[in-house]
């Protein structure tokens, strides 16, 4: 076993908060479609659509506020009025400006790695929206590189480690998604 060289972290809800603010986009659609129709489980809703989008829209507020539109219209057969339209519109540019919250410990830790590894920040996502959480968790000073990706898959991984010069047994991701932060990586044999 080698020792490990690089160490990639994950932003979104490993570095700072994030997936709340959609949880609470979510509730904010909810009580507005609430007006126009009876509301049950409106998160599957939004779930499936934002997931049929993905390969359109890719990762990101832009996105998950077309997701948001589409899953009213859908669930209101297409009587939304414009205004409720414009308020989800309004809502997804707060969500694409919400304060970053780093997770605790965050800089720390950063701080302690960095004196002994590389470090890299991998993350997902519409670029412009990464870049500008980026900046506002001001963390770029910790890493390395920088790696805005539209999807992490063995491929990408591997592209990755021919570009830092690292071994596959030298480099360390971390991260809170089994499907795009481990299990790619864990691949035996990366494409």
């Amino acid at each position: 076993m080698k020792d490990i060289k690089l160490i990639a972290f994950d932003a979104d809800d490993t570095l700072w908060v994030n997936e709340p603010h959609y949880r609470e986009a979510e509730f904010f659609l909810k009580e507005l479609l609430s007006a126009h129709i009876q509301v049950n489980d409106m998160g599957e809703e939004i779930y499936k659509n934002e997931s049929q989008n993905i390969h359109l829209y890719g990762y990101g507020a832009k996105g998950f506020t077309l997701s948001m539109i589409e899953t009213a219209i859908k669930l209101t057969h297409g009587k939304i009025n414009q205004e409720d339209i414009l308020k989800i519109i309004e809502y997804g540019k707060k969500l694409m400006d919400y304060p970053i919250t780093l997770l605790p410990n965050v800089i720390e830790t950063i701080k302690i790695l960095n004196k002994h590894y590389r470090l890299i920040m991998i993350t997902k996502g519409d670029l412009i929206d990464q870049e500008r959480k980026i900046r506002k968790s001001k963390l770029e000073k910790y890493f390395e590189a920088i790696e805005i990706v539209s999807e992490k898959s063995e491929e990408m991984y591997s592209n990755l480690i021919q570009k830092y010069k690292v071994e596959k047994d030298e480099f360390l991701m971390i991260g809170n998604s089994i499907r795009s932060d481990i299990k790619p990586v864990l691949a035996k044999n990366p494409k």
